[in-house]
């Protein structure tokens, strides 16, 4: 299927599932999440889940971290409509964030930290296949922000579904996942 096609079909799929469905699932996405080693995580790029698009819980693996993690720095999007690009903002947890025109919720702050320096990255995602290449929004802001970062930062995504057989059209530009985590299981690419 196509990226278009998948949108669909995901964006369908997830909004399918109740409340009280959700909340089991993100629990359990937790549960497998905590299986990783972060001894080697000083930098965290998280985003916040859109309720509109019922998008996985990722601030409960976000507060596991800030937990575990003595002094782990925390940055989340905020997007430039003007050249398409997106720039990471440290945050802390008395930083306010404001909705964007998409819904997104963006940290107010100017304290920006390169993609390069980046341990950790969560990636949002409505599918992905066995390669690890996901199915976005479709703007590209992620792909071209993950071009900029080190071959080692560990780029993880978080989907209620397992994964599809391939998506269609990738292309060169899509920078594809290290891992990708659901209810019941830890994919690895």
């Amino acid at each position: 299927m196509t990226k278009n096609q998948l949108r669909v079909l995901y964006k369908n799929k997830r909004n399918a599932i109740s409340d009280t469905e959700k909340l089991k699932l993100d629990d359990l996405i937790l549960i497998q999440f905590q299986k990783f080693d972060f001894s080697q995580i000083q930098t965290l790029f998280s985003y916040w889940p859109m309720e509109s698009h019922s998008e996985p819980n990722v601030e409960l693996m976000v507060r596991y971290l800030r937990l575990m993690i003595s002094g782990i720095q925390i940055a989340y999007p905020v997007i430039d409509n003007k050249d398409y690009s997106m720039s990471a903002i440290l945050t802390s947890e008395e930083t306010d964030f404001k909705t964007n025109k998409w819904g997104m919720e963006e940290p107010i702050g100017e304290t920006a930290i390169k993609p390069y320096d980046l341990d950790l990255i969560f990636v949002p995602l409505l599918a992905f296949d066995k390669k690890g290449n996901r199915v976005g929004f479709g703007k590209g802001y992620y792909d071209r922000f993950l071009a900029n970062c080190r071959k080692e930062t560990v780029k993880i995504g978080f989907s209620y579904f397992d994964p599809i057989e391939q998506i269609s059209d990738t292309n060169h530009f899509d920078v594809p996942l290290n891992y990708c985590i659901t209810p019941q299981f830890i994919y690895e690419f």
